[in-house]
Parts: C-alpha cells; sequence; structure tokens
C-alpha cells in the first residue's frame, strides 16, 4: 500500500481507447493536461486513493522475458527525464486497444499520469499511473438563460473511484518493479491483469498466506462440510485463523498437527492439497512467514455460518476456535428422523 499526503501529478494526459472487435477506433490527445486548482484538487486523490488500501502488490511477467513485457518497457521510458510523455503515452493505448478482443470490453477514456513523491513504505517514489474510466454517470446541471435557470442531463465520471487502475511505482525488488492494480469493473478478469499489464504476484509471504487460507477455505467447503457438517467445517477455520495468528511462521505439518484431531482428517487435507494445487496451479509451501495484512484480508472472506434447510443459520465467532466444540453438539433425533444442533449459553442478547 502507498501514502499519497505528498504526492503530486507531475504529467497528465487523457486519451480514448476504442474496441478493436467491435470497430470503434482510439482517439489521442497531442498535449497534457493543465489542471485548473480545483480540479486538481479533486482529480488527485481520486486516481491515487484506490491503491492506499490495497495490500497485495504484482510484478510484471513475461514468459519469456520481463523486458518484453511492454507496460514494464513503457514505464522505463516514461521515469526517464528526456522520455516523449505523450508519445509514450500513445503506445500504451494502442497496446490497451489490441487487448479487446472481445465485445463486452468497453470502451473508455484513458488517463495516463506520472506521479511524483508518493510514499511506498518508508520511502518516496515516483509512479505511472494508467486508468480507464468506462462508466459515466448522468447528472443534472443547472444553467443561467434569458434570466431564468434551466436544467438538462449530462454524463460525466463519479470522482468516487476508477474502473481500472494500476499504479507502477518506480521501485523494484527481487522479483522486479512494484505494481498495483485496482478493478472493480471485473466483468473480463484475464483483460486487464493478464492480457493488458501480463503481472503476477511476487514470490513473498502475502501469496503464501492467501495460497494457503484460501486452501484451507476450500477444503473446509468441498470436503468437511458435505462428510462432517457446519460444525466441523466453521470449528476448522476458527482453528486456522488461530494458528496464523499465534504463529508468525507456518509449518505445514506443525499445522495439522494443531487443526486436526482425526489422523483420517489430516490424510483428506494432504490429498486436497495435492489436488488443489495441481488444478489452481500454485504452490503452497510447507514452511513461509505470515502476513498479518494478508491474513486480515483473507479473514474477512471467511465464513462461519451454518445454514440449514429449516431456514435458520448459526453464526460462529472466527475468532473463538473452542466456542463450537465447546458448546455445540450436534445429533439425530430418531423420532423426528432429523439431525439437530444443541446449544450451550448463559445470555442471550
Amino acid at each position: 500500500m502507498i501514502k499519497r499526503q505528498k504526492a503530486s501529478i507531475k504529467s497528465c494526459i487523457i486519451h480514448k481507447v476504442g474496441n478493436k472487435f467491435n470497430g470503434t477506433k482510439n482517439a489521442f490527445s497531442d498535449a497534457i493536461v493543465h489542471f485548473d486548482e480545483a480540479t486538481y484538487n479533486l482529480m488527485l486523490p481520486y486516481l491515487l486513493k484506490p491503491f492506499v488500501n490495497v495490500a497485495e502488490s504484482y510484478r510484471f511477467h513475461h514468459h519469456s522475458d520481463v523486458g518484453l513485457n511492454e507496460i514494464n518497457t513503457y514505464s522505463e521510458q516514461l521515469f526517464k527525464d528526456d522520455a516523449d510523455f505523450v508519445d509514450i503515452s500513445k503506445h500504451i493505448v494502442t497496446h490497451l486497444f489490441e487487448q479487446s478482443n472481445s465485445a463486452q470490453i468497453k470502451t473508455g477514456d484513458v488517463l495516463i499520469c506520472h506521479f511524483e513523491n508518493v510514499q511506498y513504505e518508508d520511502y518516496f517514489t515516483d509512479a505511472i499511473g494508467i486508468f480507464k474510466i468506462e462508466n459515466k454517470t448522468e447528472f443534472f446541471q443547472t444553467y443561467l438563460e434569458d434570466n431564468n435557470y434551466d436544467i438538462l442531463v449530462q454524463k460525466g465520471i463519479q470522482a468516487k473511484k476508477v474502473d481500472k487502475g494500476c499504479l507502477i511505482l518506480n521501485t523494484s525488488d527481487m522479483e522486479g518493479k512494484i505494481v498495483f492494480s485496482v478493478d472493480n469493473n471485473t466483468y473480463d478478469t484475464q483483460y486487464w491483469i493478464k492480457s493488458f499489464l501480463n503481472i503476477k504476484y511476487p514470490d513473498d509471504s502475502n501469496q503464501h498466506t492467501k495460497n494457503c487460507i484460501e486452501l484451507c477455505r476450500e477444503f473446509s467447503k468441498e470436503v468437511l462440510q458435505p462428510n462432517f457438517g457446519g460444525r466441523e467445517q466453521s470449528n476448522f477455520l476458527a482453528k486456522t485463523v488461530d494458528f496464523f495468528k499465534e504463529n508468525e511462521i507456518v509449518n505445514i505439518d506443525t499445522f495439522k498437527e494443531e487443526v486436526f484431531d482425526e489422523e483420517d482428517h489430516i490424510q483428506l487435507f494432504e490429498d486436497y492439497k495435492k489436488s488443489y494445487e495441481t488444478d489452481n496451479k500454485v504452490l503452497i509451501r510447507n514452511q513461509f512467514d505470515v502476513s498479518e495484512i494478508a491474513l486480515k484480508k483473507q479473514k474477512q472472506k471467511i465464513k462461519t455460518e451454518i445454514k440449514l434447510d429449516t431456514n435458520i443459520q448459526i453464526k460462529l465467532d472466527v475468532d473463538a476456535p473452542d466456542a463450537s466444540a465447546e458448546y455445540l453438539e450436534r445429533g439425530y433425533d430418531d423420532e423426528k428422523k432429523m439431525h439437530f444442533y444443541k446449544v450451550f449459553f448463559n445470555d442471550e442478547s
């Protein structure tokens, strides 16, 4: 994530990108934007705010040589003081246009900006931002004519969130230049992330934590819940979160020993892990550092509700791993021929 308090816009240009699938063409500007004060003060936070809370970063990728990645190359050129900003920005829009291989990909305004003094961790750096505005909103505009006020409908950009955007920092680690991306119109996830930017997650603690918790969440949904019920599923998820909270380093063997009570459940987990890695083309590390940022984000996605076919839901606290084992019992009523849950408590509110 970044901080934008001292950031400024050095250069900005606006083009329009078409869609070669339906024959709409690009429209290019030949000069950068000169903002008035009011527009600038609204534009700067509008463009950078989406990245303030983005925890996960990406790195440029290419199947043979990352130096052949188009956006990686163009961003490198834009960071140079003698770069032809206008000309390179047109190349970026042309590259975006070439990825529009479907009728559902929308045309829109493309803003390309060179930012200065963007804070990343404890230092300041330049950044290149590429933003695509796909949706415009109707609004009322009042105006004065012949001493009378009238009203008309116009279309414009809402100054709330960008549809698609990336921020490329002029700083690198061992895996390459640091890139952030947002996409609020995920009608085609391949188009922006893979086709246009061609970026991937780095091999770091954020990604390892995310991969492992996603594995656990899918295992609980596809194996534990159908075979052992919602109580077992929720109990496993709560123990998983608790284990990640209590350990700075996750060792998968230790994790299995502490989270599972039954040996056959461990075997089910190991079998599922192998198929999950193959199907999703990911590698779950046997040992990795826990990312608190990734843990917090993944925890929000974990649902510990037991939904019953009698229109009753039991919601368990994911931060209380022992609660379901101690205060929730599952049984079967021979007379009603139905399963039941028994819940113990002292007070209700």
